[in-house]
């Protein structure tokens, strides 16, 4: 065998390796992978890279349209938390992330399509690589709201981990988090 094929398939064993000392398994119900391209990212459990001690759940790219985006995520009926300010924060670390990594939460009402309450975190992205660091997302539950969507997204390519999940009821002394967006003029320009 040539040098170059040998330090190649050293390479690609070291990779799979890797992989398979991180990943113990699928993740649980009712986690799922949904986005622009779900089927170019892998998800699992990382027994290696983790706060807990329990294990962390990632979002690897893997291949397919490295410009577009996935999430993992989770979907909880909103009943319990009705008229009430609820908070989303988690551990999150990142490597290689080409484009943004972050939280997301979305309140969704009855109607399909009918989102009442996003955030995404785009506007306070994590990049590149990263160590561990607590973030968050905090909405309102309007009274007419039916389910809660939310998880970590990644866009592009790279890994991003979650560990130390919690999901609770705050006080509306918290800050809701909001998209910043530019201010619209006042009056059309014709």
């Amino acid at each position: 065998m040539k040098p170059m094929h040998v330090i190649a398939a050293a390479l690609a064993a070291t990779s799979l390796w890797v992989v398979a000392a991180e990943s113990t398994g699928k993740l649980p119900a009712p986690w799922f992978v949904t986005g622009a391209t779900p089927s170019s990212y892998q998800v699992g459990i990382d027994s290696v890279e983790t706060t807990s001690g329990k294990g962390s759940k990632f979002l690897r790219y893997a291949q397919g349209e490295d410009k577009s985006w996935a999430t993992l995520a989770q979907a909880v009926s909103s009943q319990r938390y009705l008229g009430q300010r609820v908070r989303f924060q988690a551990r999150v670390k990142s490597r290689d992330v080409s484009n943004w990594a972050g939280l997301w939460m979305r309140v969704d009402g009855q109607a399909r399509g009918s989102t009442l309450a996003f955030y995404n975190s785009q506007d306070k992205p994590i990049t590149g690589t990263s160590d561990w660091q607590t973030r968050s997302v905090t909405l309102d539950v309007p009274e007419e709201a039916t389910s809660i969507n939310f998880g970590v997204i990644n866009a592009g390519t790279g890994q991003v981990w979650i560990d130390e999940l919690s999901f609770e009821v705050v006080g509306k002394d918290v800050p809701v988090d909001a998209q910043h967006r530019s201010k619209l003029p006042e009056s059309p320009t014709l």
